[in-house]
């Protein structure tokens, strides 16, 4: 397969275009770099050629590097796997070295072939760090255009050169953002940023490239860091500026990550390593700490999930197959509040014709001004334009008049969390809306099985499960009734994808599978608070796990009286069955009147602006700590742990969550579970069935019966095997 072609203008410009056949967006494979790299050989040997330009011929540059490739590699080196990818490293490194120094004489850096890059568009991972070996770079006026090194966001950093090449160009301290936070910038933006070198008319981009090379000196060839006397802006680590980047760089990674992200680590190692030594030492090091990354099995599995498996659920891998295109054109959302008047923004945001109902004027009216405060936060942040506020806000129609809602073909219902008033919207709506209209109702714990009698049409009804803010969270669940037919799936999916989130399809069950981890995993921290547990080791144990915040500063945040709520509702549900360990502590606080972030008052105190001030004295006083008896930091972290996992494989186990893959990207993107472990099913298979058993055994005799370790979890530490040998879905995706 050709991923690259050559092509020499009578000017003697070759030109080498990047265009990956059936890919909308270009990905680097092993056989392309081998194509690039060739022509590059071709361009450098024929004395007819001037110089070269690299550019692609899709709207974009660059994704990425295919993933797949780097497993290829792994399992290729068969019994030394971290040999093979290291050696493959480093000759992508001699590869991408020969773009940089472009035939010139090593001696007096003289000779050259001017070799400019030319980005349409996106250019990011490698795509980015191919941009930084050539001599100049240049992109086109686009502000769709993303330009970065995003890596780290999926448990890798840049490992091409790129960790190396812009702590030379930036210095340490102005490239952490886009090393350590992956934080990507428009053409504009990345050129004041010192990342690109000009941004031209997209018309001009070929033109302006080839007459940069034409005209392009030998000194113009030549790389700062291989300029004889050269000076790491920002100085090494030795230099006492550049000691103390590096020193609070360690402090802001290790505050950040809590040490659970390896390669953070890592690229802070090669960078502070590579500071030290001459230009290609570095690189050598940055591959050695680039395999060890590779090697380490919290990458994998973040790769798999938040990459490869998140990819895959996000072009509709569960997709009920055989049912056409479903794409919304018209919404009809139910209740202004702020689930609501979130639902209602991105819907507006995609493209999609909006009504937006409510009770009074007044508040269908607050629920699409919503939208008009987050265009016009766009609008201060340079996101959007006030023309394209106008055209946002023109696609809702917020009113009281329920006849506004025919001609709809999806209905998403938001209104209050009674079952009552659900049934009543649900008889009213169906008698206007259109006889395909599939009807979708926002709840986190009501049974859609049960919401589904009210409605003539239980096939097309079902649950999809926002998370709030909505326009700010990822995750959207969507639950089928025992009822719901594949067209009503496939309306749900088609209308996940439009909106831009990812979507996991689960069976109907209490609280789903998101809500169904969550509530334990904030129990279990409320429940140690009432055994006596120091709070601030709970929240910290947490914290280390590498969870965003703990389960205290959770049930703060969701609201203390819903925790309430929720505690009495499951309790008549279950009756003998209910567990309700910590409800003791949870409802003193509710009788306190502590009802967590929003009365300014939960498990921890808040000053007057809302911003937390420590935790509550008053949980020490009332329930005391343990003192010395203070359980260890590892029993702590395992209850917390096991009160999430448990209950996703219990969810997998009872078919509740019908692929791992969702259980995985669900976690993380739902509740933020761990993302270095990939989510619960791959943490198991990091640590083993046998030891998730071990721990288990040992909290279920210590605290009770909820720990005990299902059917399901001993049967695969018995096999030998792992969820993903057994359960997973193959599938090759592009990064």
């Amino acid at each position: 397969m050709t991923e690259f072609t050559y092509a020499v203008d009578a000017d003697g410009v070759a030109t080498i275009t990047w265009d990956v056949p059936g890919k909308s967006m270009n990905v680097m494979s092993i056989e392309g770099s081998k194509q690039m790299l060739g022509f590059i050989d071709d361009a450098l040997a024929d004395d007819a050629v001037k110089g070269v330009v690299i550019t692609s011929a899709k709207p974009d540059f660059a994704g990425g590097m295919d993933l797949n490739v780097l497993a290829e590699i792994r399992n290729a080196a068969g019994d030394n796997p971290a040999a093979g990818l290291f050696n493959w490293l480093l000759q992508t490194h001699d590869g991408l070295r020969k773009i940089e120094r472009a035939g010139m004489d090593p001696k007096t850096l003289k000779g050259g072939k001017p070799i400019a890059c030319a980005l349409p568009g996106t250019a990011l991972g490698i795509g980015y760090e191919i941009a930084l070996t050539t001599h100049r770079i240049f992109a086109a006026d686009n502000p769709k255009a993303k330009i970065g090194l995003p890596e780290i966001m999926v448990g890798l950093f840049p490992g091409a050169g790129g960790t190396t090449r812009l702590v030379r160009k930036l210095g340490a301290m102005a490239a952490s953002p886009y090393l350590l936070e992956g934080k990507l910038l428009d053409p504009a933006k990345a050129k004041s940023a010192g990342l690109i070198d000009e941004v031209v008319p997209a018309e001009d981009l070929l033109a302006r490239a080839k007459d940069w090379v034409l005209a392009a000196k030998d000194a113009d060839l030549v790389k700062p860091w291989d300029q004889k006397g050269y000076k790491m802006p920002g100085g090494t680590p030795y230099h006492p500026s550049g000691y103390m980047t590096y020193v609070g760089a360690a402090a802001m990674v290790h505050g950040k990550t809590q040490g659970v992200y390896p390669a953070a680590k890592a690229l802070l190692a090669a960078a502070y390593e590579g500071a030290l030594v001459p230009f290609d030492t570095a690189l050598k090091i940055e591959a050695r700490h680039f395999t060890s990354v590779l090697m380490n099995p919290s990458s994998s599995a973040m790769i798999r999930s938040l990459f490869v498996n998140k990819g895959a659920l996000e072009k509709g891998a569960v997709r009920p197959v055989g049912v056409p295109d479903q794409t919304v054109r018209k919404i009809g959302v139910l209740g202004a509040g702020m689930m609501g008047a979130g639902i209602a923004l991105v819907s507006a945001l995609a493209g999609i014709e909006v009504v937006l109902i409510d009770q009074s004027q007044e508040a269908a009216d607050r629920g699409k001004a919503y939208t008009e405060a987050h265009m016009d936060k766009g609008i201060q942040r340079r996101k959007a334009t006030p023309e394209k506020k106008t055209e946002v806000e023109g696609r809702i129609t917020a009113t009281t008049d329920l006849q506004a809602l025919q001609g709809c073909d999806l209905i998403v219902e938001a209104v209050f969390e009674d079952p009552a008033v659900k049934a009543e919207m649900t008889r009213k709506v169906e008698a206007i809306i259109p006889a395909d209209c599939i009807f979708a109702t926002n709840t986190s714990t009501l049974p859609i099985t049960d919401l589904a009698k009210a409605s003539q049409k239980p096939d097309q009804f079902i649950g999809i499960h926002f998370f709030s803010p909505v326009d700010k969270m990822m995750l959207v669940e969507i639950i089928k009734g025992k009822e719901t037919g594949d067209r009503a799936v496939a309306k749900a999916l088609d209308f996940v994808r439009q909106i831009k989130k990812t979507p996991i399809v689960v069976h109907d069950a209490r609280f789903f599978y998101a809500n169904r981890c969550i509530i334990p995993y904030i129990n279990e921290g409320v429940r140690m608070v009432g055994e006596g547990v120091e709070p601030a080791l709970i929240e910290h144990a947490a914290q280390m796990l590498g969870f965003p915040v703990g389960p205290l500063q959770l049930n703060d945040e969701t609201s203390i009286d819903l925790g309430v709520k929720i505690a009495k509702a499951t309790k008549a549900a279950l009756g003998d069955a209910y567990d309700g360990g910590a409800d003791h502590v949870l409802f003193w606080l509710f009788e306190e009147g502590r009802l967590g972030r929003k009365s300014k008052a939960g498990y921890y105190d808040y000053d007057d602006a809302g911003k937390r001030a420590g935790l509550w004295q008053g949980l020490r006083d009332k329930f005391g700590t343990a003192g010395a008896d203070q359980p260890d930091l590892h029993e702590v972290q395992h209850r917390l742990m096991m009160a999430q996992v448990l209950e996703a494989v219990r969810a997998l186990e009872e078919n509740v969550l019908m692929d791992i893959r969702e259980g995985d990207v669900g976690a993380i993107l739902g509740w933020g579970f761990a993302p270095w472990s990939g989510g619960p099913f791959s943490w198991l298979d990091m640590i083993g069935a046998a030891k998730a058993v071990e721990i288990c055994d040992a909290l279920e005799a210590r605290h009770g019966a909820r720990f005990k370790a299902p059917d399901l979890l001993r049967d695969v530490a018995a096999k030998g095997d792992g969820f993903y040998a057994r359960f997973a879905v193959q599938e090759k995706t592009a990064a």
